[in-house]
C-alpha cells in the first residue's frame, strides 16, 4: 500500500485516525446489542484480530470502553479499564453522541477522566450515534514530553 493510501485509510477509517496498530491486543469493555458494529469490524481491520472480551486475563494495548450515563460511575469504569492495559496503552472511551439515550455530558467525560489520572487527547465522532475520547494514560502522557 502506498503512502497516499495510508493516509487516505486514516481520514476515512476512524478506527486508523485514532491510532489502532496491527497486532494490537484491544480489549472491549461495555459491549451491548446498541454499540456501533462497523466502528468494531474497522478496529478489528485495523489491529488484524479480533476484540477480547472483558474475561481476557492478560494485559492489552487498548482498551475500547463503551460506557453510557446509566452504566454506572464513570470514574470507577475508567479506573478499572486502566488496570487491563499496559504502560502507555490508551482508552478509547466512547459514549452516545448528543441526544441519544445514555448521552455524558463532555464535562462528566473531562472530570471522570482527570479523576481516574488520565488525559484526554483526542475526541472525534466515530459513527452516527457515537463520539470517542482517546484517553492516555499518565505514562503515557509524560512519555511524549
Amino acid at each position: 500500500m502506498s503512502a497516499t493510501a495510508d493516509h487516505a485509510e486514516e481520514r476515512t477509517n476512524p478506527a486508523a485516525r485514532l491510532g489502532f496498530q496491527p497486532g494490537q491486543v484491544v480489549q472491549e469493555i461495555g459491549y451491548d446489542d446498541d454499540v456501533d458494529q462497523e466502528l468494531r469490524e474497522a478496529i478489528e481491520g485495523v489491529i488484524e484480530s479480533d476484540l477480547v472480551d472483558e474475561d481476557y486475563d492478560d494485559v492489552a494495548d487498548a482498551v475500547v470502553l463503551w460506557f453510557r450515563d446509566d452504566d454506572g460511575d464513570l470514574t470507577d469504569a475508567l479506573v478499572d479499564a486502566t488496570t487491563y492495559i499496559e504502560e502507555g496503552g490508551a482508552i478509547l472511551l466512547l459514549t452516545p453522541k448528543t441526544g441519544r439515550s445514555g448521552y455524558v455530558e463532555p464535562s462528566d467525560i473531562s472530570e471522570a477522566a482527570t479523576t481516574a489520572g488520565l488525559t484526554a487527547s483526542k475526541s472525534v465522532s466515530v459513527g452516527k450515534d457515537w463520539s470517542g475520547s482517546r484517553l492516555a494514560t499518565p505514562k503515557a502522557a509524560k512519555s511524549k514530553r
